[in-house]
């Protein structure tokens, strides 16, 4: 009775167990995981922050065309014959009493508040247009290496996708292997025990059954390890384990056909380094305009009473301002100099990834036909060991087979099931990856 009540007991924990597991695994899109990588990945709210920063530099520049306003309250009390004197007249309460010379050596405290509105207008500011191009172009930049930041994180994505779908495929490949395995145990073991076998046969036999488990672990090892990068990737911190709803097939694109370095140019990448360099030119060019004069008009309007916040006088005051620093102790100079050599070395870097871009991309599309001649090599590798398989498992079962030969025929023909995937995997990998090169 108690040994019935450990089995139902053992039962009920095994379909709990089954539950918790279905529970925990995922079905999920290739598609359906891009969108929530673009939403929710960290990497990519880092570089949406960093042009957020650009932008802010950029607008930070709008003070070379719009005018600089200003409000200032200000108050003070003195006995000082100058300020007293001034206040007086800026207030509008003086009289011919306060000529007399006892009062303008010796003048009574005296309380002044003064409320000024002041305005800044730049006229002619030529490096600071250029310093402000430059910004422009700089955000401009980091926009673009945001696309292709996120491009590039999307063949990660798609690569940790296939990885996911190849783990999954060995973990249904070893699976046979090890039923197949188990049922050859079952043959030889009558076989042995009918004394038609030695013991030695048996027990290669059993060292290929624990083989297979070690790998079949292995490879459900990898779908989880897999699954948790794919979590991180989509931000999300759930344990579930991803289960691919995409077939694990080779898709036949057409290669691109226009990559040469002028159709490269359009590359996000490339752009964003285009705009760098430009960057750097309209920096060298506002260095140079640092020696041109600039030209700022100015205005002031006052209000004076002797309580606060008064409105009792008021006046104003407008002008303008021509200034040209002719001299810095080199500082200019030295400037310019420097923008012009980074100028120069964006330049040579620009041109150094364009020739490099170039080069990757013909080694791409000769490996892409490499891996296609693989891809069919591995298929009929395949289809060759299963037929062996097949031959050698009917003339086993007849007696006219080693045991060693078949399971070498067993073990052949699942590595050669992982070897045409893994083709796939690469062959597919490598056409996304010419894709997202000439995108």
């Amino acid at each position: 009775m108690k040994r019935k009540k450990l089995i139902a007991i053992a039962l009920i924990g095994l379909l709990a167990s089954t539950t918790l597991v279905a529970q925990s695994t995922q079905k999920i899109s290739l598609k359906e995981i891009e969108a929530k990588v673009i939403e929710n990945n960290h990497q990519l709210k880092i570089t949406q922050q960093q042009f957020i920063e650009a932008r802010a530099e950029y607008r930070q520049t709008n003070s070379v065309l719009l005018p600089n306003l200003s409000i200032s309250h200000t108050g003070f009390k003195t006995n000082n014959p100058v300020y007293a004197f001034g206040a007086k007249l800026n207030q509008g309460n003086f009289t011919a009493q306060d000529f007399d010379i006892n009062n303008l050596n010796n003048p009574d405290a005296i309380e002044n508040y003064t409320t000024t509105f002041q305005v800044e207008q730049p006229l002619i500011n030529v490096d600071g247009l250029y310093y402000r191009q430059a910004a422009k172009s700089k955000m401009e930049a980091i926009e673009l290496q945001n696309t292709f930041k996120q491009d590039a994180l999307l063949i990660e994505v798609q690569k940790a996708y296939m990885q996911l779908q190849i783990a999954n495929e060995a973990v249904k490949v070893l699976e046979k292997a090890k039923t197949t395995a188990q049922e050859t145990k079952k043959v030889v073991s009558n076989f042995y025990e009918q004394q038609l076998i030695q013991e030695s046969d048996l027990l290669l036999v059993e060292i290929r059954v624990n083989e297979i488990e070690n790998q079949l672990a292995q490879a459900k090892s990898a779908v989880k390890n897999t699954s948790d990068f794919i979590h991180y990737l989509m931000g999300t911190s759930s344990d579930n384990i991803i289960e691919p709803t995409d077939k694990l097939e080779a898709t036949l694109e057409l290669a691109p056909t226009n990559t040469s370095a002028d159709a490269l140019k359009n590359r996000s990448d490339i752009k964003a380094m285009e705009l760098s360099t430009n960057a750097y030119k309209k920096m060298s060019n506002a260095s140079k305009m640092a020696f041109v004069p600039r030209l700022n008009a100015f205005g002031n309007y006052e209000l004076f009473d002797d309580q606060v916040f008064g409105t009792n006088a008021n006046s104003y005051f407008v002008g303008a301002q021509l200034k040209w620093d002719l001299f810095q102790g080199g500082k200019n100079v030295g400037k310019w100099q420097k923008n012009a050599a980074q100028y120069q070395q964006s330049k040579l870097e620009y041109e150094q990834y364009l020739a490099k871009s170039q080069v990757e991309i013909n080694q791409m599309n000769r490996s892409l036909i490499d891996a296609q001649n693989q891809m069919e090599l591995a298929k009929k590798s395949m289809e060759q060991a299963e037929e062996v398989l097949r031959i050698k498992t009917n003339r086993f079962n007849q007696g006219l087979e080693k045991t060693s030969d078949l399971l070498m025929a067993e073990t052949q023909f699942a590595e050669k099931q992982l070897a045409y995937y893994q083709s796939i995997f690469q062959y597919n990998l490598t056409q996304a990856y010419i894709n997202f090169l000439t995108k």
